[in-house]
Parts: C-alpha cells; sequence; structure tokens
C-alpha cells in the first residue's frame, strides 16, 4: 500500500468509513452481496478484533488521527452482531479518530434481529439514520426469496427508531423478484405508505446466478418477472411513491421532501460513492472488513473476499487489498461525467476529454438515447429526461470508453431495468 494512496491532505473535509459485516444466519436468495451463512456467534468478536487491526493499519498510514465524516454498517446483516459488540466495534473505530462536525453515522438494519438495544446503543453512538430491508409484504414472494419478515416486525422496529430519536429511517424495496405481481407491488407499498419512511430505496431484482452460484437459484427462471412486466412493476411503484409525496433521488432511490437527501439534492450537493447516495462530498471513502472497496478519488482497492484470506493479511501485518485501480486522468473525468448525470441528471461533455474513436462511440450511443426519449442534448449538455430517468445506467454506459473496448467482457454483473 503506497503511501500517497491516501493523502492526509485530502483529509481535511473528512473521510467516510463503509464496514462490511457478513455473517447471517439465513440466506436470503435474492442478496448479491458478499455474506458468510452462520448461526454461530462467536465469529463476532474476532471479526471485530480483524476490523480494529484494519483500521490501526490505516491510521498508521495517515499518521494523525484522520477526521471521520461517515460511518455506513453493511453486510451481510449488521444487526447479526449483539449491541454490545457493535458499541465496542464503534468507539474502538472513534478512539482512533477525530468526528467532524456534521459526522453522519447510519447501519442497515434486518426487521427480525433488530432489537430496541440495538437502536438506542447505536444511538448513543452517534447514529441517526437506519435502513431496513422489506423487500416485498407478500408471503409468496417472502417464501422464494427465504425472507419471512411480517409487517408487524417492520412497523415495531420503525417505530422503535423513531422514538428513540433516529432522523431518518429508510425502507429497502425490490421489484422484479420471483412470483411477483403488480398487487404485489400495490400491497408492499401500500403497508410501507402506512409507516411513511424518510427514505425509500426501490431496487430492481439483479439476478446473477454465473457470480453467486446456486444461492440464487430457489426458483425457476419463469417465476422471475421481465422485460415489460418487470417494467410495469417499476412504473406503478414509482408512481404510488411520486403520489404519497416521495421525491425521485437519483437512481433508485426517493425520499419524503424535510428528509437531507432531498434537501441535498436541492441544493447540489448530493453525492454518490460505494455506500449509495450522501448528503456530502468526501474526498475518500475507506472500507473495512472482508469485500470492501476503498476510494481516494484517483484509486479503488478491494479487500480479499475471502474471510480465510482476510484475517491471514491481518495476521500477517498486511493491508487485505487484493485487488485495485489506478485511476487514468480518462477515468476520472468519465466518473465525474457519470457522477453529474446519477445525481443531478444532466452532464457537460468536454470533447477534448476522449479521443475521436471513444467520442465517436459516446455520441452514436447518446444519438439512440435521445432518439427514444431519454435524454436531450444541446451544446454538448447531455440532460436525462422525466421519462429517461429510469435508464440513467444505459446513459452512463454510453459514456464508459472500456465498455466498447475489445476485451471488456460481455457478462455483465447484472443487467439494467
Amino acid at each position: 500500500m503506497k503511501k500517497d494512496y491516501f493523502d492526509s491532505k485530502k483529509n481535511i473535509e473528512g473521510l467516510s468509513l463503509y464496514i462490511h459485516l457478513p455473517f447471517c444466519e439465513s440466506l436470503c436468495t435474492f442478496c448479491g452481496c458478499n455474506k458468510r451463512i452462520t448461526k454461530n456467534h462467536d465469529n463476532e468478536d474476532p471479526y471485530i478484533q480483524a476490523i480494529l487491526k484494519e483500521w490501526s493499519l490505516y491510521t498508521q498510514l495517515f499518521g494523525e488521527k484522520p477526521l471521520l465524516k461517515e460511518i455506513h454498517l453493511g453486510g451481510g446483516t449488521p444487526t447479526f452482531f449483539s449491541a454490545k459488540n457493535l458499541e465496542k466495534l464503534i468507539q474502538g473505530i472513534v478512539s482512533e479518530s477525530r468526528l467532524a462536525d456534521n459526522y453522519a453515522f447510519s447501519f442497515e438494519g434486518h426487521p427480525n434481529n433488530t432489537t430496541e438495544q440495538h437502536l438506542k446503543t447505536l444511538y448513543d453512538l452517534g447514529f441517526t439514520r437506519v435502513s431496513f430491508g422489506v423487500q416485498d409484504y407478500n408471503e409468496t414472494v417472502q417464501k422464494a426469496i427465504h425472507r419471512i419478515q411480517p409487517f408487524e416486525n417492520v412497523k415495531k422496529v420503525t417505530e422503535t427508531a423513531r422514538k428513540i430519536g433516529y432522523t431518518s429511517v429508510g425502507h429497502d424495496i425490490i421489484f422484479g423478484l420471483p412470483f411477483q405481481n403488480m398487487e404485489h407491488i400495490e400491497y408492499t407499498l401500500q403497508k410501507t405508505r402506512e409507516l411513511a419512511p424518510d427514505r425509500i430505496a426501490f431496487y430492481s431484482y439483479a439476478h446473477v446466478p454465473w457470480i453467486k452460484g446456486n444461492g440464487q437459484r430457489g426458483f425457476k427462471e419463469e417465476d422471475i418477472p421481465k422485460d415489460e412486466a418487470k417494467r410495469q412493476l417499476y412504473e406503478r411503484g414509482k408512481k404510488i411513491l411520486c403520489e404519497n409525496g416521495y421525491v425521485e433521488i437519483g437512481m433508485d432511490h426517493f425520499a419524503l421532501p424535510h428528509d437531507s437527501l432531498h434537501q441535498s439534492m436541492r441544493n447540489k450537493t448530493l453525492h454518490r460513492n460505494f455506500m449509495g447516495y450522501t448528503s456530502s462530498y468526501s474526498p475518500i471513502m475507506i472500507g473495512l472488513g472482508v469485500s470492501s472497496i476503498s476510494n481516494c478519488k484517483t484509486a479503488f482497492a478491494q479487500n480479499e473476499k475471502n474471510l480465510e484470506d482476510y484475517y491471514q493479511a491481518l495476521k500477517e501485518n498486511r493491508f487485505p487489498v487484493f485487488k485495485g485501480h489506478f485511476q487514468t486522468k480518462l477515468d476520472i473525468e468519465v466518473s465525474k461525467i457519470i457522477l453529474d448525470l446519477t445525481c443531478r441528471f444532466t452532464t457537460k461533455i468536454n470533447p477534448d476529454t476522449f479521443d475521436s474513436d471513444a467520442l465517436f462511440n459516446i455520441f452514436k450511443g447518446l444519438e439512440e438515447l435521445k432518439n427514444d426519449g431519454i435524454v436531450e442534448i444541446e451544446n454538448n449538455q447531455v440532460t436525462v429526461t422525466d421519462i429517461g430517468r429510469p435508464f440513467i445506467r444505459n446513459v452512463c454506459m454510453a459514456f464508459d470508453p472500456r465498455l466498447h473496448a475489445p476485451q471488456t467482457q460481455k457478462q455483465q454483473f447484472s443487467m439494467t431495468v
């Protein structure tokens, strides 16, 4: 790990910290995340010790206590860990850091195992935002994805979080799940409306069995809504959300007007990184834990995906990074364009950024999108139309010269909507 990879001078604005907690007690067959299925909670303490060891390697690299602006606990299932162990983890991180004045801490909670103690402990540690994975309330769909989760459980944790003082409670909902139909989407969003979460992530189900193996083969291919049927599920869901006061935020996200995510969009300070959408910009994001990805604007690095390899690297007192990429000047410019599109739905093309072949491919792709009414183009300013917003990923792909390279793999991680 090069010392200038995370230049402390870039830390003036504060850094973001993503901590991956991979353990789950059971497998949800819709999930494409890195996880370890186990009911053995003796795994908690060794993993926390490993995270703190990794963090100490970073603080040594900085040579000073870093300014911490954001922490997000993701998974896996962060609430697999006891409240006491999560407290040990966060206290260990914060003790080696300085907190920014406007720091923001958040975590992902499973409605079935997030306790009042979890919520109270993390709130006392500075957490003010929590998101709960809902997915779908229909029993047939829940059985197919192995995620049995009654509405009463979601209601309980949502109300408890608000009672404790959380200022933003989010729900994650997925469209395109096996056996899901229009009635299911309408029912799920009707029940969601009763709880009025501050934020809603309305995701497309990514069916990627070629990456995750048999974990997503608990149902047949014909059980999954495709093409126009899936598209209609999204359109119906979006319409219901907008009719109930939610505002579309970038890709896949909706928020009520009072939420900080909506405010940052209006103020044009909305940012997106590997943690998703955030309300402010941090030049450095460090990923701790197995499979986590770090970003320092000019480079990316990903940790070992295998838990045992992750542990072994730390045992040898070395960073558990197994691959990375130093961005070229072109990569950085394309990243800026994609960030503009995903956060503001518009961007300005500087023709000098691209060579003639890349520029030809970009405008060829954009012309097709323009003909379909997805974008408008004027004086090299590209703006995504209202009807084009669901296809924002396709617009971003038009700008990526690596996708047009001959060596680009045919099979991508997942399909766009």
